[in-house]
């Protein structure tokens, strides 16, 4: 069975979509890649999830824009993780992250942060990891960290997911079982099939699955 992980946008799609997908990741400003969202939305979304017993992946970034963030900006990541594993029990499941350094490498200290800060919740460090110079000896630390899934597209948004085939392999051969090499980025209800077969995946993530 093909996992279905569909990112929304606030709640407003959730009530029409949520007995059709499998996670969510919760996010806001998704013309602009994806952003924080507040407290309030969070919790309506989770009104919805939870009934349903849907799992929510909850975005943690403060602007649109690079993955270099400030020690203001990463406070306000730090304050938005608290918030979001203290809705309690039935709180958000995941946080969805990636800090890098001016120079496309992992901004070690600030993820750790974020990790230390999520508390065992479930981890995915985002698309941020296509920009990096070493996506192997990322994939090491973030398998050290604990980290669960990597959100990637293999290449540049603007590349065809079919044209990063070979390299998604790679990162998946590298990765081995130690974590989950999430496909994303133009995976729609029509290929999702076909992106899973040629890829081996059971995972898949966007936001026309269903």
């Amino acid at each position: 069975m093909l996992l279905k992980e569909v990112c929304v946008e606030n709640f407003e799609r959730l009530p029409k979509i949520i007995g059709e997908v499998d996670r969510i990741e919760l996010c806001d400003n998704l013309a602009e890649g994806g952003t924080s969202v507040s407290i309030g939305v969070a919790k309506e979304a989770l009104s919805i999830s939870k009934k349903h017993k849907v799992p929510i992946m909850a975005m943690v970034r403060p602007r649109k824009g690079n993955f270099v963030f400030s020690e203001a900006e990463l406070r306000s990541m730090l304050t938005d993780v608290a918030a979001y594993r203290e809705l309690g029990i039935d709180g958000i499941d995941g946080i969805v992250f990636g800090c890098l350094t001016a120079d496309n490498n992992l901004d070690l200290a600030a993820n750790q942060a974020i990790i230390s800060a999520a508390q065992g919740a479930l981890l995915t460090f985002h698309m941020a990891f296509d920009e990096l110079n070493e996506p192997l000896a990322a994939i090491d630390w973030l398998a050290e960290q604990g980290v669960h899934r990597i959100l990637t597209h293999g290449g540049p948004l603007n590349t065809a997911l079919s044209d990063n085939y070979d390299r998604l392999r790679q990162y998946q051969e590298y990765a081995g079982n130690r974590l989950i090499i999430l496909p994303g980025g133009g995976i729609t209800k029509e290929n999702m099939a076909s992106v899973a077969e040629n890829l081996a995946v059971h995972e898949v993530h966007g936001t026309r699955l269903v």
